[in-house]
């Protein structure tokens, strides 16, 4: 059963989570890159892996990101491996005084991966290094490009976005030890790579340019401007979104680094571009003071320019703004199908009322002569937002919207057949008969009508929810928890000589020389691609022991030999978290894990590289102090 979205949200009697459906039916999964009871999901000299799309051939494309930064010490002692635990993360600090570290890594896998069957490779994107070089002195290579990979097509052709290289410009301030300015020309630029060839996609606006009056002086300053392309199809047309113009507030932030830069009266002027860096960098509360007017775009990878520029399109905004409006405006294109349909969002006045901006699901469809012509995607007036994330060739979109159910603003997943777009958007029921208040989104459906996603797994309402992937199939209405699909060997269960299921213990030598053990756990937490055999990725939670950290300066704490201390509970077990990596789920004639345990939940909270490259999560900062007895 499934409830058109005008229907009224009923609530059902709060209970255990059911997969609706047949077991029969449901098909059974098995994780395909499990190596010694641990996921083989990310590089080495990273932590957390994510795996972001799948094709036709079961290429997967993803990210990296939490470098582990050793000491140089620390290498040399062989302190530890760094897979053995889980230490305290130290949050980036963005600084033009500090040097730019990167933390995010493109790579890929297949079942015929060059390093073995689906253990994930570097791809080195935009001229990145390894995480794991070194140069001639035995010393780390630091890397100081983030990049991302967020689609894929049949044909091989990668689709993401990366951050400009570190610059440096000769420091002439007031300190006696800093040496020198950081600063790069773009803070994100989208990236396709066809046939082994990287085309950068620029986006439309990157120079701010002031026309000389009677009391400014003519300047062009180069921003950058922004760009980010989220998807690819099977004709080489990419979609994502960039900046087309800069936001009125943010002209008289260019302005005063214009004037800082110009003044001659000052001892040390800040330069312009150190000025205007510091602007892109988020301060403490996350928030950028150089900010675009942002627009849906498609390039076009079989039409390249004698430059090698691909052929770019604007898509139309939801909206006509007013010429003296000092608003921001967003659009995004997020998913495209092989009949070149875009799925994504935009600002909108709903019904004609401009009393209020919506930040609202939309798709684009080419008209009779070949023009993009921009469609809402129809919601009521208790919605406060929506996003659409992908459209399949048959013109079925998904999406979520959000809105208040039982007090709490909620995402829900819906489906909408935009070649019927009148019929309006369907919300699929989850694990219930009726729809719930648990919070869903989808990330990617096939031709055949498979959708992927994530779903919260509890009903308390005061606590954060554990999120789940999910599998919901169109044609039949059945939702399922992607966990309930696995075979035991995929969810950390090991058979004993009489045929019985039990979790795989893990043995660990602590720095006290004590062997600890605790259960192997694998979570499937969230599905983010789908192919039309029904190969699914994503992120999965690995179960890993946390190590012991100085109060006072974080540091990992390491016995007399060489090994870190672990944290214990009362019991002397160590205690454990987990860790998100990338996960390959592979149909399987194998049969669904029935056995089941208590298992501690955590809450699972979407970083940044795994949704697009809005933010930039935390470097992992390994050091240690050791510890005598």
């Amino acid at each position: 059963m499934k409830l058109k979205f005008d229907k009224a949200l009923s609530l059902v009697a709060i209970g255990v989570l059911s997969v609706i459906g047949t077991v029969q039916a449901a098909p059974v999964y098995e994780i395909v890159n499990i190596e010694d009871f641990d996921l083989n999901g990310t590089i080495d000299g990273t932590r957390n892996g994510y795996a972001m799309a799948v094709n036709s051939q079961d290429e997967v494309v993803g990210i990296s990101k939490g470098k582990k930064k050793l000491s140089t010490e620390d290498i040399e002692g062989g302190i530890i491996d760094v897979e053995d635990g889980i230490s305290d993360a130290e949050e980036i600090t963005y600084s033009v005084l500090k040097p730019i570290e990167a933390n995010n890594f493109t790579v890929t896998t297949s079942a015929n991966a060059a390093e073995g069957a689906w253990k994930p490779t570097f791809y080195s994107l935009a001229g990145t290094t390894n995480p794991t070089d070194v140069d001639s002195d035995g010393e780390l290579v630091v890397n100081s490009i983030d990049t991302f990979f967020y689609g894929l097509n049949s044909n091989g052709t990668k689709v993401g976005a990366y951050t400009g290289e570190q610059k440096t410009l000769a420091y002439e301030g007031t300190s006696t030890t800093q040496e020198l300015w950081y600063y790069r020309d773009f803070e994100l630029r989208a990236i396709a790579v066809k046939d082994d060839v990287e085309f950068s996609l620029i986006p439309p606006y990157t120079t701010y340019i002031r026309e000389q009056d009677a009391d400014t002086s003519a300047a062009t300053v180069e921003l950058g401007g922004s760009s980010v392309a989220a998807d690819v199809n099977e004709n080489n047309l990419v979609v994502g979104y960039g900046s087309t113009a800069l936001a009125s507030s943010s002209v008289d932030r260019v302005n005063t680094c214009i004037t800082t830069a110009e003044d001659t009266d000052a001892d040390n002027p800040t330069p312009l571009a150190i000025c205007v860096q510091n602007s892109q960098y988020p301060d403490t509360n996350s928030r950028r003071y150089i900010i675009y007017q942002t627009r849906a775009l498609v390039w076009d990878l079989n039409n390249i320019d004698d430059a090698g520029v691909p052929e770019r399109t604007e898509l139309p905004l939801g909206l006509t703004p007013a010429t003296d409006s000092t608003l921001i405006y967003t659009a995004q294109a997020l998913g495209v199908n092989s009949n070149d349909d875009v799925a994504g969002r935009s600002h909108v006045y709903r019904n004609g009322d401009t009393d209020k901006l919506y930040f609202d699901a939309a798709y684009w469809k080419k008209d009779a002569s070949g023009e993009y012509q921009y469609n809402w995607v129809a919601m009521d007036d208790e919605v406060t937002s929506s996003i659409a994330y992908d459209i399949n060739d048959n013109g079925i979109l998904v999406g979520s919207y959000r809105k208040y159910i039982g007090g709490y603003l909620r995402d829900k997943f819906f489906t909408l057949d935009t070649n019927n777009p009148e019929q309006g958007i369907v919300t699929p029921n989850d694990f219930q008969t009726t729809l719930s208040d648990l919070s869903s989104k989808p990330k990617d459906i096939n031709n055949k009508g498979q959708v992927v996603g994530y779903v919260e797994s509890t009903y308390d309402k005061e606590k954060p929810r554990p999120k789940v992937g999910f599998l919901f199939e169109n044609s039949t209405s059945e939702f399922s928890n992607l966990n309930d699909l696995l075979t035991c060997g995929s969810k950390g269960y090991v058979q004993n000589t009489d045929g019985e299921w039990a979790r795989h213990q893990v043995s660990i030598q602590d720095g006290t020389g004590e062997i600890l053990t605790y259960n192997t756990d694998i979570q499937v937490v969230e599905a983010n691609s789908i192919n039309e055999d029904g190969t699914i990725v994503g992120t999965a939670f690995i179960r890993k022991p946390q190590y012991q950290t100085d109060a006072t300066t974080g540091n990992v704490l390491v016995g007399e030999n060489n090994l870190p201390l672990f944290e214990l509970d009362g019991n002397g077990a160590p205690v454990t978290a987990y860790l998100p990596r990338m996960v390959i789920l592979k149909l399987t004639s194998g049969e669904a894990c029935t056995t089941s345990d208590t298992v501690e939940e955590e809450a699972y909270e979407r970083k940044g590289a795994a949704s697009f490259a809005w933010l930039f999560t935390l470097p992992l900062l390994w050091l240690r102090r050791r510890v005598k007895k």
